[in-house]
């Protein structure tokens, strides 16, 4: 009996909170693309730096260790005590049976950089407590309008055409905001909404190069004739000229016609600038990201400087804003579901934080340590305390030595050592 418990329960948690996949299809894909929000989710598959630059905002921000704390009634960080064993922490580590927290970050990030919105479904078990999360396709879920706070509820659109309410405590949005929707019930503003038009440009650009390769004669143009063809002759002429140009092996061969016929060039390969229409378009999707160009494998003109003050870029102004929108769900919306044993005990609260991950600096903690060197040796000369400089300074506390029968100036060494 234990055993088929065990195994109802193993079931039940492995159970999406939303149908994925259509009754009796054994395919991964979901139905129902359409849409611009479907639009979005399909333009990382067609570029190459969307893609890399949502990969690796995704994929970075997946990365990043999280802990929960319980906070100090001081206020202070420092003060906080981690709490290792909590169901909270457990099923942020573990979603669901099928997704890590690693995956399960990463595809929300994708949906957030794409579309603007990333939601979080909660299924929970026979008490009301959450037991798993699902990540659900933006295309695929709406907010419901209305009632007194502007917001009634939400709809998942089903694989096979169900409508299926959800309540709000069962949906955890993220978004980024909309100035022209800023409800309850708004929608998201992703980055990829305010250049799909370059993305486009370039999608049409890569397929107009791979047609012309694989169906073009060079030279292209017109070939003319003096007088009107029969069609036994118009079908040799035509077929003549495809067998000698067309394809990519049969480029660039000299055209000879016979018959008085004359060939017009028509705007070349080159005059379309491709090139350069691709490199705009890459360029405009890295600033629309703010991604530095040594993020995604550009060295052409890096030395380390630049690639340290790019990697520090990456993490204080890439990173921590993504980690933030999630840091406030998980503590607003996440730790709520689990009532007194989440939030609001009357003792301090336990919130989730995440490791800064922001390199450190490495030029501006020496500069800084020389400066509180400086500033000991200067309190010790005038007569303070040399553990009460230290405390001050939050320097750590050195024994000062002096040689026998005269007093020694304190010096920097010992601290720039250690």
């Amino acid at each position: 009996m234990k055993l088929l418990d065990a195994l109802s329960n193993a079931m039940s948690g492995a159970r999406p909170a939303v149908p994925y996949n259509p009754r009796g299809a054994s395919s991964i894909l979901l139905s129902g693309y359409g849409g611009a929000r479907a639009t979005l989710l399909g333009a990382m598959g067609s570029n190459g730096t969307l893609h890399a630059t949502v990969s690796r905002y995704a994929n970075a921000t997946s990365q990043v260790c999280w802990k929960l704390w319980r906070k100090s009634r001081s206020g202070l960080d420092e003060d906080r005590v981690e709490i290792r064993s909590h169901l909270a922490l457990d099923t942020w580590r573990q979603p669901n049976a099928y997704m890590s927290q690693q995956l399960f970050v990463e595809t929300f990030q994708q949906h957030l950089e794409l579309v603007g919105e990333g939601w979080w479904v909660v299924r929970r078990n026979e008490l009301g407590w959450p037991e798993s999360m699902w990540v659900v396709r933006p295309d695929k879920i709406a907010p419901v309008p209305g009632g007194e706070f502007g917001l009634l509820g939400y709809v998942y659109f089903g694989p096979n055409g169900e409508r299926i309410p959800l309540d709000t405590q069962d949906v955890i949005p993220l978004k980024c905001p909309d100035p022209r929707d800023p409800g309850p019930a708004g929608r998201g503003l992703g980055v990829a909404q305010t250049i799909l038009t370059q993305v486009e440009a370039a999608n049409y650009s890569a397929e107009w190069n791979r047609n012309f390769f694989a169906n073009s004669a060079v030279p292209g143009g017109v070939i003319t004739v003096p007088e009107t063809l029969q069609d036994e002759s118009f079908e040799r002429l035509r077929m003549q000229w495809a067998e000698q140009h067309r394809g990519v092996s049969a480029a660039h061969r000299v055209g000879i016609l016979e018959g008085g016929a004359t060939f017009a060039a028509s705007s070349s390969h080159r005059d379309m600038e491709f090139s350069e229409l691709l490199n705009v378009s890459r360029d405009v999707i890295r600033e629309a990201y703010a991604m530095p160009k040594f993020m995604l494998g550009l060295v052409d003109d890096v030395n380390r400087a630049n690639a340290e003050a790019s990697d520090a870029a990456f993490g204080s102004w890439g990173l921590v804003p993504r980690l933030e929108r999630i840091k406030q769900a998980l503590n607003t919306r996440f730790l709520p579901l689990f009532g007194p044993y989440g939030y609001g005990t009357g003792q301090p609260d336990v919130e989730f934080d995440y490791e800064n991950p922001v390199p450190e600096d490495a030029e501006t903690e020496r500069a800084e340590m020389s400066a509180k060197v400086t500033a000991y040796v200067a309190l010790i000369e005038a007569g303070v305390d040399p553990e009460a400089a230290s405390q001050y300074l939050g320097l750590p506390s050195l024994p000062l030595t002096s040689a026998p029968g005269a007093a020694q100036a304190p010096t920097t060494e010992g601290f720039i050592n250690a």
